[in-house]
């Protein structure tokens, strides 16, 4: 048996005794939600994970891959949300893991606490005011290895440093920052990542089988294919703000949503910006066949108060019908749920606005439709910052049925920024913000 296979068996067996046993000592529930609903949408259902320590899940499913944990429990799988096909279960993964900003003379640098956490794909079951882990997949190189969730490539990526800033860590080009996901009919994996940014398959059995990124963007040292099929204006993404939504049209298609607009010509005009972007990708031709303009609406219009374009993100985006997308436009503080058709007029393929060198940029243009761009039509369904017991940051949607959605927050696996993050001891002073599912009944039918 390869160590790959016998770690899954491990899986198996973690997820059916040892995170039950944890759960039914540690977990905290929260309640279902019985505040009055905010306009006609309102929270049905809320449930909550409980603390389970990071080191002990992350060792069930590859042993050693964690010395030290500093204290942190499991969390971040807010990433996305993906019906695993049974009642009250979906899909869920992790993001990079634990991480933080610390001031050193000045300059921000990113702190790793756990830099042998892996990402991991994790099955969940809302049970009650629970929420239970039953299943958990490692994501894995081809021969095995945790990939890791530290950053890839030295010219375009954070440095990585301890928990307390003060000690560089190595690069790692197996690294994903993986957000999104959905299940392919074989039951293969699709997910997203920041870092490159790129589109990631994965195998039942967490094994990377390829990733797809910019061309251009020279990843070397890999252990797992490569495969530069992306357009190499990608290149230009903000630093962390690569791909974060995925969906999965119902004929196989994927879509997948650029968190933030490029930083095209440079990061003020990125930051300055309010057109990103989404890309249609096929499977079965492993190739993009499609682009799309999105406009998010002004920042203060999705979080009064707010005066930063650049805190506008897309962090999910379902599918809803042959063609049609529920997008979440967001900030860290609100977030706006999106209704918009893909049109093939609307694509945006290999035109000018994929050339580097167009100038102005897509992002660039105060008004992208008088300069004869197709920016994608939209219709607001519902403004979750209205919806009495919605958790902020939202990262994942599910569609539950026609009128109802499962929304999961990210909390950051507990973390907070700067030197008090950690205690004396090297041990993390917990944010109290829980890992959330609730259930919120929509208006009117989707």
């Amino acid at each position: 048996m390869s160590p790959q296979a016998a770690g899954r068996h491990r899986v198996h067996r973690s997820a059916a005794t040892v995170l039950p046993l944890a759960l039914a000592a540690a977990l905290v529930a929260a309640g279902t939600a019985t505040a009055a609903p905010s306009g006609d949408a309102r929270v049905v259902r809320a449930a909550a994970l409980g603390e389970i320590p990071l080191g002990a899940f992350s060792n069930a499913l590859l042993p050693g891959s964690v010395a030290d944990d500093h204290g942190v429990r499991l969390g971040g799988i807010g990433s996305d949300l993906y019906p695993a096909g049974r009642k009250g279960e979906y899909w869920t993964v992790t993001d990079r893991g634990p991480n933080g900003q610390i001031k050193v003379d000045g300059k921000k640098r990113r702190t790793f606490p756990v830099p042998g956490f892996d990402p991991a794909i994790v099955r969940i079951r809302v049970s009650g005011a629970t929420v239970e882990v039953i299943d958990a997949i490692p994501l894995t190189t081809s021969s095995g290895k945790a990939v890791t969730g530290l950053p890839n490539q030295r010219t375009r990526d954070e440095a990585p440093y301890t928990y307390d800033a003060g000690t560089p860590l190595s690069y790692d080009p197996n690294g994903l920052d993986t957000e999104g996901i959905v299940r392919a009919a074989d039951g293969s994996f699709w997910l997203v990542d920041e870092y490159g940014p790129s589109l990631v398959h994965v195998s039942t059995r967490g094994r990377v089988l390829a990733r797809y990124v910019p061309e251009g963007l020279a990843l070397t040292g890999a252990d797992y294919p490569v495969v530069e099929a992306l357009p190499p204006v990608l290149l230009h993404r903000k630093i962390n703000r690569g791909f974060e939504g995925l969906a999965q049209l119902p004929g196989g298609d994927l879509v997948m949503a650029l968190q933030s607009p490029l930083s095209l010509p440079d990061a003020d005009a990125g930051d300055a910006s309010r057109t990103t972007r989404l890309l249609r990708f096929s499977p079965r031709e492993k190739a993009v066949t499609a682009e799309y303009a999105y406009r998010f609406d002004p920042v203060g219009t999705v979080d009064p108060g707010e005066d930063d374009p650049s805190e506008l993100k897309i962090s999910s985006v379902v599918a809803v019908g042959r063609d049609r997308l529920l997008v979440e436009e967001r900030t860290d503080k609100a977030a706006r749920l999106q209704l918009v058709r893909l049109r093939g007029s609307s694509d945006i393929l290999g035109g000018p606005w994929d050339d580097a060198t167009t100038s102005p940029s897509l992002e660039q243009l105060d008004d992208p439709a008088t300069a004869g761009v197709p920016v994608l039509p939209k219709q607001l369904v519902l403004d979750l910052g209205k919806v009495a017991g919605v958790p902020g940051k939202i990262e994942g949607i599910a569609r539950v049925d026609h009128d109802t959605l499962a929304l999961v927050n990210d909390n950051d696996f507990g973390m907070t920024d700067g030197p008090g993050a950690f205690d004396a001891r090297g041990r993390l002073v917990d944010s109290g913000v829980k890992t959330t599912v609730v259930y919120v009944r929509l208006p009117k039918r989707l």
